[in-house]
């Protein structure tokens, strides 16, 4: 009988995880595997609890920091790769446990689940990854990809191969064309926005090396969570005193509100000091009662649960002009409603950004807008309306078609895997 590959695809996101391997029913297909309640996406998310050590992940991990258990919640962990605080140290239940091993520590459970569902162990993978970990410093970016690496060996991957994510997505969506055709993938993940420029065909799907078939790859260090950052930081934290004044007449500092609107920083903003700074600012603004919303929001230890909060209206806006965001852990049976024209305006800059880099991806590969036949969006957040409008602008004769959002990358990974492995 002859043995199941034992190659993968790994999708390791700021937001969300995938794994996708070879269908043992239909060889040369592939599948992503269920990862958490019949679901084949991991939310990007660990939980640790104070009380017996025991660790929970994704969906169970935000349940259980919801639910009020004791603990540290941890997320958009890829963040950290490329970073100095990668080489780092955090506190976990009282001891000093180093960022990389928590990475690993995910990572392991990934690869641990994925090999559950499929019944068989996996050795080799392909990764994917940004086409930039860190912009503009490619000493950096190398760093990042060696750490990924070096961590995906420590779990048990003997052999280990990287794709750029939105490449991999590209030979997703290969899958299913019928013809020639010049393809944008618009890749907006949690942290970072990925785009490459490709030739796909039938054809050209089953050749191995597919270098001359990728006219231009590119990105930007800007994704979902930046677009939930600046939403916060526009609507959300002045009603904590972002924007107020001190009693002297200065500007109040901005530090704890850019920290609880970061998902990785938000810890620092409950250390000793943090909420000493707090109490010491209440007592000085010329607006103390906003204040004490932030002093109740760190003492309850509810930044993470806001930032849920931010996310949740950023998707609801996607599809809806205004929506009302949830305010109880600070004031019971409190909302605040947020609009869809406040969040394009709070992140218009962001925007411009990511449409920039994409018309400079056209000029690099010396490609009219007019050639590109197709437009394949993927990503959590490539959604928002006016990510859409602009990249729509850019391409307006091409056809916009839309992956599967959470699944694309890791498809195509898998894919990428059976063509380099076997």
């Amino acid at each position: 009988m002859k043995s199941l590959p034992d190659a993968c695809g790994i999708d390791f996101g700021t937001s969300n995880s995938t794994a996708a391997c070879d269908r043992a029913d239909a060889p040369g297909q592939v599948q992503l595997l269920a990862l958490e309640d019949g679901k084949p996406t991991l939310p990007s998310v660990v939980f640790f609890h104070a009380e017996d050590a025991h660790i929970s992940y994704g969906r169970a991990a935000l349940a259980d920091y919801l639910a009020g258990d004791e603990g540290r919640l941890m997320r958009s962990l890829k963040s950290l790769l490329g970073t100095s605080l990668i080489d780092e140290h955090t506190e976990v239940a009282g001891r000093a446990v180093p960022f990389r091993t928590l990475l690993a520590q995910f990572i392991a459970e990934l690869k641990r689940r994925a090999e559950q569902t499929a019944g068989r162990s996996f050795t080799r993978a392909v990764l994917g990854r940004p086409v930039f970990f860190v912009d503009g410093d490619a000493a950096a970016d190398r760093r990042a990809q060696e750490t990924l690496a070096g961590i995906a060996h420590a779990v048990g991957f003997k052999e280990v191969a990287f794709q750029y994510e939105p490449i991999a997505a590209a030979f997703d969506y290969e899958s299913q064309v019928t013809r020639e055709e010049l393809v944008l993938v618009v890749d907006i993940g949690g942290g970072t926005s990925d785009f490459a420029l490709v030739q796909l065909s039938p054809e050209r799907a089953g050749r191995a090396d597919r270098r001359d078939d990728i006219l231009a790859s590119g990105g930007v260090h800007i994704g979902g969570t930046d677009f939930d950052k600046y939403l916060s930081l526009a609507s959300v934290m002045p009603t904590l005193g972002l924007g107020s004044l001190l009693n002297s007449g200065l500007l109040m500092p901005s530090a704890p509100y850019f920290n609880l609107a970061t998902w990785h920083t938000i810890n620092f903003a409950y250390t000793r000091k943090a909420t000493a700074q707090i109490a010491e600012l209440r007592r000085e603004a010329a607006e103390p009662d906003k204040l004490g919303r932030l002093q109740a929001l760190v003492v309850r230890r509810a930044g993470h649960w806001l930032a849920m909060q931010v996310e949740r209206a950023k998707i609801a806006l996607s599809g809806a002009g205004e929506t009302r965001m949830d305010l109880g852990r600070i004031t019971a049976g409190e909302t605040l409603l947020l609009q869809r024209a406040a969040f394009d305006q709070a992140i218009c800059t962001l925007v411009d950004d990511i449409a920039a880099s994409v018309g400079g991806l056209l000029r690099d590969a010396g490609v009219m807008a007019s050639a590109v036949d197709t437009v394949f969006f993927t990503g959590g957040s490539s959604s928002v309306p006016l990510l859409r409008a602009r990249i729509a602008a850019l391409l307006p004769q091409a056809r916009r078609v839309e992956g599967d959002l959470f699944g694309s990358i890791g498809t195509g990974l898998a894919l990428d895997a059976q063509r380099r492995f076997g």
